[in-house]
């Protein structure tokens, strides 16, 4: 009869080893430090352990890394050592992602616990609960979900990490440490997604739709017969756990399966950058295929005639031009323009078109504008001054009041104004507006001459002679004439009157001052 083996005991050495590892325990429980420390040096060796394919029986491992994403750790705060927070609020807008390093890795912020009936969905979308009826076909364990589900609904999932392939977050289960969940999934080849960019491409409501974050059942189907599966079956998912339970998928899994389903809901993105591709980078794509689809349905266009641009630049004879068209003996009438509620003044638009002919005409004939160089308040004076004098209609007073407004006066500067330019034109709105000191000779003998006709001695002031009641004064311009004003006796508001003449007796006779 063989016998026996006899059991191994343990070795002095063993016993030592567990002291040392239960000493270490109890010095790290109490320096926060060196607990911060171990969990770092356990992450480590967890991170190696996962880089090395396992080689165990019935452990499913993807069929070869996607080298745009191995070898990435999640960026974030550990979960293990941040204390958590507990986020109030409707989740779907509490959902959003960190700004990773690249496309290609997305971290979400913990989702906050449901406020609602837990027997509400954890997706609304049809791809969000095709993710949740993949997760509950994988399991046989209707209590490993319904724990799951309680799980999740607490919020003790973690933030969670996407990248190409792989799902990893933290869990908070029944022990103060939190457990490490990760779900792969298989990545899409590069002639799978040139078939899934050309079908969304086909069709710009697909486009439309994701840009919308939404997964149009079309999309998903046209790719579906295409051999491109985008939602995952059952046996696609590969779940794993730190925890001790073996079942799969475990009740920590299941909670990641069931948040994932949420932020599924908000953005498709997601599942296809778990298939493999970052939404910039498929965003990208998208746009160039779908304008060299555009290019391609585009229906060609006719030729042009074209000439070269050394036959066009050539030196050739030119014609002579025609003969000029003659002139006309008047200005043209303008047209006549209704009158509208709120619209202008038509007769304010009749005046103005004719004096923009007459300007017209003026030019063809002399080739010479005479009105160019006149300033805009000049101008507004020369308009209302071309106006019948013969009173104020309603239509001259609201072309004064447009006017005025126009250059910043008012009605009684332009009504004076006016006057000056019947007076003397743009010269006797200068001596209107502009004393000056007029060099000797005529002015300086303008006082005897005034004299010599019996008149009073009147009071000079630089180029003006005021009679001295206060009521006629005499302003000398610069083109030699005396131009004629009148005011009220004190007021010295004065007015321009009379003809202006180079003689002031003649200029002050026209004012009645005789």
């Amino acid at each position: 009869m063989t016998p026996r083996p006899e059991a191994r005991r343990p070795s002095t050495a063993d016993s030592r080893t567990v002291d040392s590892r239960t000493e270490a325990r109890r010095l790290t429980a109490a320096d926060p430090r060196a607990e911060a420390r171990r969990l770092a040096a356990d992450a480590r060796t967890e991170a190696r352990r996962l880089a090395v394919p396992d080689s165990r029986p019935g452990v499913r491992r993807p069929t070869g890394p996607d080298p745009r994403s191995e070898g990435r750790r999640p960026t974030g705060p550990d979960p293990r050592t941040e204390p958590r927070r507990s986020v109030v609020g409707d989740s779907r807008s509490a959902v959003r992602p960190r700004p990773g390093p690249d496309d290609l890795r997305r971290t979400f912020e913990a989702v906050p616990p449901r406020t609602s009936q837990g027997d509400e969905p954890f997706a609304d979308s049809w791809w969000g609960r095709a993710w949740v009826d993949a997760l509950e076909s994988l399991s046989m364990d209707e209590a490993r979900l319904a724990r799951g589900r309680t799980y999740a609904d607490s919020g003790k999932v973690a933030a969670i990490t996407v990248t190409p392939g792989r799902v990893v977050a933290y869990v908070h289960g029944s022990r103060p440490r939190p457990y490490r969940t990760e779900l792969r999934l298989r990545v899409l080849t590069d002639p799978d997604w040139d078939t899934f960019l050309d079908a969304v491409a086909a069709r710009p409501g697909h486009l439309a739709a994701l840009l919308d974050k939404e997964m149009p059942h079309s999309l998903v189907d046209a790719a579906t017969e295409a051999g491109v599966v985008l939602l995952p079956a059952p046996d696609d998912l590969d779940p794993g756990c730190t925890c001790p339970d073996r079942g799969r998928p475990c009740k920590h899994v299941s909670a990641l399966c069931y948040q994932m389903a949420r932020l599924l809901d908000t953005d498709p993105f997601v599942l296809l950058l778990l298939r493999g591709r970052g939404e910039r980078e498929l965003l990208e794509e998208l746009g160039h295929r779908n304008a060299a689809h555009e290019a391609r349905e585009r229906p060609c266009a006719a030729t042009t005639p074209s000439v070269s641009a050394r036959e066009a630049l050539a030196d050739r004879p030119l014609p002579p031009l025609p003969a000029p068209l003659p002139l006309p003996p008047h200005p043209g009438q303008p047209p006549a323009y209704p009158g509208l509620p709120g619209a202008r003044d038509p007769l304010a638009l009749d005046h103005l078109a004719t004096d923009a002919a007459a300007r017209a005409h003026t030019l063809l004939i002399t080739g010479v504008d005479p009105l160019a160089r006149l300033t805009p308040w000049q101008d507004a004076v020369r308009l209302a001054a071309s106006r019948p004098t013969a009173g104020l209609t309603a239509t001259t007073r609201a072309l004064y009041r447009e006017l005025a407004y126009a250059t910043g006066r008012t009605p009684t500067d332009l009504a004076r104004a006016v006057a000056a330019w019947r007076q003397g034109g743009a010269e006797g709105l200068a001596v209107l507006e502009t004393p000056w000191d007029p060099p000797a000779g005529p002015f300086d003998r303008a006082r005897p001459a005034l004299a010599a006709a019996d008149f009073p001695r009147f009071h000079p002031w630089r180029n003006r002679l005021t009679h001295p009641d206060g009521t006629l004064q005499l302003r000398f311009g610069h083109d030699g004439r005396w131009y004629g004003y009148e005011s009220e006796p004190g007021e010295d508001d004065w007015w321009p009157r009379a003809t202006p003449d180079t003689d002031p007796v003649g200029t002050l006779m026209g004012l009645g001052g005789g």
